[in-house]
């Protein structure tokens, strides 16, 4: 109830401040595992995905935001830390745990913050921990965090806010785990630019 009630806050807060959109959150399932993986321009877009869910997220993020007085404490109750030099064997073993209890994970598959705001390439995790933990995948596209905070900017600018979803990348029947991992990865970049190129 608590964390409703929280993100329910900080959704009417970035209504406020960004006028925030969201479009096509029927996509994301109630219950069940599944991972939303995104673009990412901005520090806003975590706080921006999770006003827009109406589920309780997870994110993989930097272990070393937690290091961030307050924000850090917040960032740890909401994700799985992950060292960039070390990713690690026991990342994923966090995260198919979020996976296989039903949770959602959400995932920036650039692995990084793009600083001219265009889609990167994409690591090969969310893929894999969508073929391990056989999970749908649900494609996000986030709009105007680039432009509100991009990177290196230390002010943030009131600009709108859009988020939209993209229908769910599932695996095909006798699929294996590597084909899907594989498909899932592509499918998941060329959805997310798809979604770039019509969101207006």
């Amino acid at each position: 109830m608590l964390d409703s009630i929280m993100r329910y806050i900080l959704y009417l807060l970035l209504r406020l401040l960004f006028r925030i959109e969201i479009k096509n959150r029927h996509y994301i399932p109630e219950k069940g595992g599944v991972i939303i993986a995104s673009n990412h321009t901005s520090y806003l877009d975590p706080p921006v995905l999770a006003a827009s869910l109406k589920r309780r997220p997870t994110f993989i993020a930097k272990a070393s935001l937690y290091k961030i007085p307050i924000v850090g404490f917040i960032i740890r109750t909401y994700s799985i830390g992950v060292k960039r030099d070390k990713p690690g064997s026991s990342t994923i073993k966090k995260a198919l745990k979020v996976l296989k209890s039903g949770g959602a994970l959400v995932i920036f598959p650039e692995g990084g913050r793009s600083k001219e705001g265009k889609l990167m390439e994409f690591k090969r995790g969310v893929g894999l921990l969508a073929a391990l933990g056989h999970v749908p995948v649900i494609p996000a596209y986030i709009k105007g965090t680039h432009r509100a905070l991009p990177v290196g900017a230390k002010l943030i600018r009131m600009e709108k806010i859009k988020v939209v979803f993209g229908r769910p990348i599932i695996r095909r029947s006798g699929e294996d785990d590597l084909t899907y991992e594989d498909r899932v990865t592509k499918e998941i970049f060329d959805e997310i630019k798809r979604l770039s190129q019509t969101c207006s």
